[in-house]
Formats: C-alpha cells, sequence, structure tokens
C-alpha cells in the first residue's frame, strides 16, 4: 500500500472514535508516514514512532478504532529506547499538555516527541499537510506551550530553546534573537512539500 492508502485506510477506521476528525487527521497521518518509513528502512514502527505495542494500540484504539484489529499484532513489539534529548521534549511536551483526554495527549506527545529526532520541518515529519495544521495541534492540545511561542519561532527550534534553558544552557550565541546570525534558521519560512505527498509522487521522504 502507497503512504496516501495507508492514510485513507486509517481515516476510514476513525469512525466512532473518541476524537474529531482533525485529531484523526494528525495520527493518521503521522502513522501512514510512519509504517511507510519503517518498511522502507526496514525497522520496527516503534523506531519511528517512539510507541511500543500496547501503548500503539491504546491510541489507534481510542483515535483509529476501525484499525485497531489490524494493530493488535503488534501488541508484544517493544518500546524503543530514548535518549536523553527525546526524554526531555517528551516531557516538555508532557507538562504543557492541555488535552482534556490525558491519556492520549500523552501518547501523543511521545509521537511527536519520537518524530521530532527526524531531520526535516516537524510539521513534514509528522506527515502534516502544512505548517499550520502543527500550529493547530499545538494550540488545541499544548496551550501553554503554544502560546510562549509568541514571536512564531519554528516549531523545533522554539522546543529545544525551551528544553536548553530548562536544563540551564543556551544552544544561542546572542541572547537577543534579531542579534543572531542566524535568525532565519529559527524564524524563516517553513515552507516545502509534504512528506506523504512526496511518497505519493515516488520521490524520496
Amino acid at each position: 500500500m502507497q503512504a496516501t492508502d495507508i492514510y485513507g485506510w486509517l481515516m476510514a477506521g476513525s469512525a466512532g472514535g473518541e476524537c474529531d476528525q482533525f485529531d484523526a487527521h494528525v495520527v493518521a497521518s503521522i502513522l501512514a508516514l510512519s509504517l511507510v518509513q519503517a518498511r522502507e528502512r526496514s525497522v520496527p514502527l516503534a523506531q519511528l514512532t517512539g510507541l511500543g505495542g500496547q501503548d500503539m494500540v491504546e491510541l489507534v484504539g481510542k483515535t483509529l478504532p476501525g484499525a485497531r484489529e489490524r494493530f493488535e499484532r503488534l501488541m508484544e513489539m517493544p518500546a524503543p529506547e530514548v535518549d536523553e534529548t527525546e526524554a526531555a521534549l517528551r516531557d516538555l511536551l508532557r507538562r504543557g499538555n492541555s488535552s482534556e483526554d490525558t491519556a492520549w495527549g500523552q501518547l501523543v506527545s511521545a509521537l511527536i516527541a519520537r518524530r521530532a529526532m527526524e531531520p526535516n520541518h516537524l510539521w513534514q515529519d509528522l506527515g502534516l499537510r502544512h505548517r499550520r495544521e502543527l500550529s493547530w495541534l499545538l494550540e488545541r492540545h499544548f496551550e501553554p506551550l503554544a502560546r510562549r511561542n509568541d514571536a512564531d519561532m519554528k516549531w523545533k527550534k522554539f522546543f529545544f530553546r525551551l528544553i536548553c534553558r530548562d536544563e540551564g544552557y543556551s544552544i544561542c550565541s546572542t541572547p537577543v534573537c534579531d542579534e543572531c546570525d542566524d535568525f532565519d534558521q529559527c524564524f524563516g519560512e517553513e515552507d516545502g512539500e509534504s512528506l506523504l505527498a512526496r511518497i505519493a509522487a515516488g520521490k524520496v521522504a
């Protein structure tokens, strides 16, 4: 199955779930991209999602219940190892989680943290269509964090800047952003093509 077919199948399974269509779209996008990459890289799905089998089945059951049966075969899949950086990002997201369903928010926090370890813009590595979808997700479920990004810094840069401040050191050479030579790396456009669209077009993700 192609990435777009996987996404369509997952979204078809969203009927009757506990989440609305936007949240289902987010989870389906992340899983569709991760499933394709896991196949291409010959690695367990947990390596691309940060979730072990039980957590994966719980997330799918809440969000895409029609697809749960297919994921139950992964129930015994062990959770991947999490390094210090990813663990710090998970903690940041969990502390900033404002979702009414705390358990769902924690699972999505783990997904976002693992996908943030990929090299592209975060919205791309979540399989989303554009940056604004990531902003909607964060404003909706991580409102305390989203509110702090009042200068509209790139989300991945913003998260790691917060982590570095919490840990008592800085990733930046200057304390004021508009004096920094790397200003565009943190605040420039986050344009580009959706990775799901790239895969559908036969391009490398």
